[in-house]
């Protein structure tokens, strides 16, 4: 059972037991709740009440159960992991390789490959912190730990959690660099197509054309927010949908089963040690022959 502690601050001196998990620990509250409900929670190893004051010195525990979950079926994929700690690890995920596993999705998926990755271990529980499309590759972080999982997503679309993407778009984008700052929504009728429109979700995108050529662009973004499809819902309504995005463009052959989209940089400030963490991953091999010369930062 995974178990967390606190030494707890001068500044913390008189809170409540709740007020010094959250506080001192970056605790959610239902990570809190799964701790007094289900775990344990210590002050200098006696039970103690969520309401019980602490004073500065002592020493606080919380250990909480994982969630249950049925263990996937391993898959023996390459897995290639960029970063890896106790907490945390980030993997690049190729294209068409699903992020998680479905009733709908064929096997094998990352979830099965981490899983492999690991060793199976029996208290196997898949968290992914972010996610990627089926047909987008790169970097994708996944949590080992409910406490990492519960922290990283706290970050997310913040300036402690960057993630960065290249893609090659068709056509030219009508400026070299910008804010794409339209609204996205479900589109009538569908389960999975997205368009922009009045009444949908706050979604932003900063984009920088890096290159030119052949009818295409290479294409910087970065997410301001996390909508579903936002990037390629966003080209897509500039006139310049991703190479082979076959939902929002055309299907090309160049690109079987996937299309021109790769999340090449993330960096983030580790929740545990304060550390930032910035890894990157060329797409130049994938885009390469969609563009000629190639440019690839």
């Amino acid at each position: 059972m995974p178990e967390l502690h606190l030494t707890i601050p001068a500044e913390l001196d008189g809170q409540t037991v709740r007020q010094a998990a959250m506080k001192g620990l970056g605790m959610s509250n239902g990570l809190f709740k799964r701790a007094k409900f289900h775990g344990q929670i210590l002050l200098d190893g006696a039970p103690v009440l969520a309401n019980a004051a602490v004073r500065a010195g002592q020493t606080l525990r919380l250990s909480f159960p994982e969630k249950e979950n049925t263990a996937p079926a391993p898959a023996a994929l390459e897995l290639r992991v960029a970063f890896e700690d106790e907490h945390l690890m980030m993997v690049e995920k190729p294209a068409p390789l699903p992020s998680v596993s479905s009733p709908r999705q064929a096997l094998p998926t990352l979830e099965n490959a981490v899983y492999a990755y690991l060793g199976c271990p029996p208290d196997f529980v898949y968290r992914p912190v972010n996610r990627l499309d089926k047909g987008t590759s790169g970097l994708m972080l996944v949590a080992k730990t409910a406490y990492g999982q519960d922290q990283m997503q706290r970050l997310l679309h913040t300036d402690l959690f960057q993630r960065e993407y290249l893609a090659v778009a068709e056509g030219h984008l009508p400026e070299k660099e910008g804010l794409i700052d339209l609204p996205i929504r479900k589109m009538d009728g569908a389960t999975v197509k997205r368009e922009t429109g009045p009444g949908g979700k706050e979604a932003r995108t900063w984009y920088r054309v890096l290159r030119e050529e052949n009818h295409r662009s290479l294409v910087w973004l970065r997410l301001d927010t996390g909508r579903t499809h936002q990037i390629r819902v966003h080209l897509s309504a500039l006139g310049c949908p991703i190479v082979g995005d076959f939902l929002y463009g055309t299907e090309s052959a160049e690109l079987p089963g996937r299309f021109a989209l790769h999340s090449f940089r993330c960096r983030f400030r580790h929740p545990v040690t304060g550390q930032w963490v910035e890894r990157e991953s060329s797409p130049e091999a994938i885009f390469e022959p969609l563009l000629t010369p190639s440019h690839f930062p």
